[in-house]
């Protein structure tokens, strides 16, 4: 059986959504750059890195290399740029030799999407296999707490011709958020399921794979976090 994500990042999730915002990414990298303090001669893998937008901002700063499971995204971010360095690989088992890299960003809630939390384990533990000593972990996630508080439960919008629906749930247990996005009149359906970590999770996680939290934001602007900013931005050392 196949994981929802597997299918779902393709022609038609680029068809829906059409547009990201080029300049947050330019943001998000400024306030990464900013925190870490790394040389430009830094070697940066972007997990999961989708389209590229963050890759191609991280490029100005350091060499980086993009990893992500959807042909779809990687032919994207290919067109954008001739030149940086793609990889089509699941983050689970990364193509990567152990201390290779001095830093690992995972952005824009790029995580979250396994079954049980061993998966998300295992994700975790390969960054800190090819994260050298003292190296960094960008985590950049939702914050739970905000989620479970502000979450729409249905609206609709237009993209070009197509109507989309768009419905929104947290389970029983609080700990995922599922969205069921319905191609109006096309009687198609998909659907996203993402683990609703809390703050405490991510951290006692970074733990146990070997990282200290540095420092935790709320938003690409460096506000510290609290219950009702939109992000969980985790900056991580590997011990």
């Amino acid at each position: 059986m196949s994981d929802w994500f597997e299918n779902w990042f393709g022609e038609e999730y680029i068809a829906l959504y059409p547009h990201r915002d080029e300049e947050e990414a330019r943001v998000a990298a400024t306030l990464i750059a900013d925190h870490v303090g790394l040389p430009n001669t830094a070697r940066v893998l972007d997990l999961a890195c989708g389209a590229g937008r963050h890759q191609r901002e991280l490029c100005d700063h350091w060499w980086t290399v993009g990893l992500d499971l959807s042909p779809a995204l990687l032919r994207i971010a290919r067109s954008e740029s001739r030149t940086n360095p793609l990889v089509r690989a699941d983050m689970r088992r990364l193509p990567f030799a152990t201390g290779s890299l001095d830093m690992v960003v995972n952005l824009f809630t790029s995580f979250g999407y396994f079954r049980d939390d061993q998966q998300h384990r295992v994700v975790i533990d390969e960054v800190a296999r090819v994260v050298r000593s003292r190296g960094w972990f960008v985590l950049d996630f939702l914050n739970a707490p905000q989620v479970r508080a502000t979450l729409v439960p249905f609206d609709r919008r237009q993209v070009g011709s197509r109507v989309i629906e768009q419905e929104r749930e947290i389970s029983a247990d609080g700990r995922y958020v599922r969205k069921t996005i319905t191609l109006f009149d096309e009687d198609r359906t998909f659907v996203e399921r993402v683990r609703l970590f809390d703050p405490e999770e991510l951290d006692a996680l970074l733990s146990s794979a070997g990282f200290e939290v540095d420092s935790v934001f709320g938003d690409y602007d460096g506000r510290p976090i609290n219950p009702m900013t939109e992000r969980a931005i985790f900056f991580a050392r590997r011990r």
